[in-house]
């Protein structure tokens, strides 16, 4: 490729990121970042009455969390409405856009009839020159612009993603492109935008396909160079259906704060209509190393939490310790816990290959940052009578000796001995009356990172 690449991905600030724009927008970013080009962030605000400056904060903080960088923007459309109308004032002139009078009641009767004949509802374009010249003079009230849509022919492209596509002329009518108050139409600014930002290459959702053959439409009457479209099926959820908030589809920063990671989350994404031989796993420099535009499915892909889920834990095996720490952080001390600092990565190490997101371990961690109290079946079922003296023994030990891993093993090891007991006996006890919990990692090791205070003060009642 001779030209430099640039994409783009242009969300609606009328809601959060959902996963689908996530999903385009990391398909677009690694597109351009394979072939060395640029992404751009672009904001489609035209919907004013939608629009909020919340959802635009969400947006890019979204994108942060993903490390989708981008080169250029954000964009925003409203900060374009002069361009916008200059270009309609050149079509105007130049006759590949006309004004229209025709009344909601006037479009509302012609597409009744329309019905009733059994054709399929479309403006008549009966405010087109050739014919708009035998009409009454124009009515007082302000017209809509429309686009003079060729007629016949059609429209063909080579769809990345779904291949060749062609579609009649005398499917499309004549669009609107400026309402009657004076605003552009979405796909009428969304032309304008990527021809005067370069974009070469428009990766998005298959929704998007019926918008397509207009938008080259008005390209080429530009004079426009066409850009590469690709359009990505959809995802569904687990049961075939449109994902929706009961599969998961929330905004993409919920799952930042249900405690995945970023990367375990890219990789996810990235395979949901993508794919690169057999590999699930995968950082991000393969996926930009791989990401050259082929292997996108041309089937809806389906979301898996279960497969997420698998994804993240992965990752969290994988992180620093330090980094994890700094991500529980804040997140215990929304729980109202404080940790030790410096035995938090520690323990992060300990906790983490149990774990499949961020608040699984922060739920593990929370065994050193808020009183225990064992459930009465957990007692009776893990400390029975005939293990409390040595419990007691041991809490007697353990106030005596150097506090680390191996001294508290050596002081277990030594309490089996003087009660002959079998280390089954003695560490689930042991771990329900300090942890809560029948089931730890190697006790000594849990023990160890406890404050020594906390561990007698929990092995007081015997």
């Amino acid at each position: 490729m001779n030209k430099k690449i640039r994409t783009r991905i242009a969300p609606s600030p009328t809601g959060f990121l959902h996963l689908g724009t996530a999903r385009t927008a990391l398909f677009s970013w690694a597109f351009a970042r394979h072939f060395g080009g640029d992404f751009i962030l672009r904001i489609e605000d035209t919907d004013v009455a939608r629009s909020s400056q919340e959802a635009v904060e969400q947006i890019i903080a979204a994108m942060q969390w993903l490390e989708l960088g981008y080169d250029e923007g954000p964009f925003y459309q409203m900060q374009r409405l002069d361009r916008y109308r200059a270009v309609i004032d050149t079509m105007l002139e130049a006759g590949t856009a006309y004004r229209c009078w025709a009344t909601p009641e006037e479009l509302d009767a012609m597409r009744e009839a329309q019905r009733a004949n059994g054709d399929k509802p479309r403006y008549d374009g009966r405010w087109r020159p050739e014919q708009g010249k035998r009409l009454p003079a124009p009515p007082a009230h302000a017209p809509v612009i429309r686009f003079r849509n060729p007629q016949g022919g059609a429209v063909r492209w080579d769809d990345l993603c779904k291949g060749s596509i062609t579609i009649s002329n005398d499917e499309l009518d004549d669009l609107i492109i400026a309402r009657s108050d004076g605003t552009p139409t979405y796909n009428f600014c969304v032309v304008v935008d990527d021809l005067d930002m370069g974009i070469t290459h428009v990766i998005r959702g298959d929704d998007h396909v019926n918008n397509t053959p207009r938008q080259i439409n008005i390209l080429q009457a530009l004079g426009a160079e066409l850009p590469v479209y690709g359009h990505v099926p959809m995802i569904l959820g687990p049961d075939g259906d449109k994902l929706s908030k009961r599969h998961g589809a929330v905004s993409v920063l919920q799952y930042r704060d249900d405690g995945y990671l970023p990367e375990a989350m890219l990789n996810y994404l990235a395979r949901l209509g993508w794919s690169h031989g057999d590999d699930e796993l995968f950082s991000r420099e393969h996926l930009v190393g791989w990401f050259d535009g082929t292997h996108l499915s041309k089937s809806a892909a389906q979301w898996d939490a279960a497969k997420l889920h698998w994804v993240n834990s992965h990752y969290i095996k994988l992180a620093d310790d330090t980094r994890l720490a700094g991500l529980l952080e804040p997140m215990l001390a929304q729980r109202g816990q404080v940790l030790d600092a410096a035995r938090l990565p520690a323990m992060c190490a300990l906790f983490k290959d149990r774990c499949a997101t961020l608040v699984e371990l922060a739920d593990w961690l929370g065994i050193y940052g808020r009183g225990v109290k064992p459930s009465d079946a957990d007692v009776a079922a893990h400390v029975p009578d005939s293990v409390r003296p040595a419990l007691v023994s041991l809490r007697d030990r353990l106030a005596a000796i150097e506090w680390d891993k191996a001294a508290i093993a050596a002081a277990m090891k030594a309490v089996l001995a003087e009660f002959g007991l079998k280390m089954p006996q003695l560490a689930p006890a042991l771990r329900v009356l300090t942890c809560g919990r029948a089931q730890t990692p190697s006790i000594d090791a849990v023990l160890a990172l406890f404050e020594r205070e906390t561990v007698l003060e929990r092995l007081q009642h015997l």
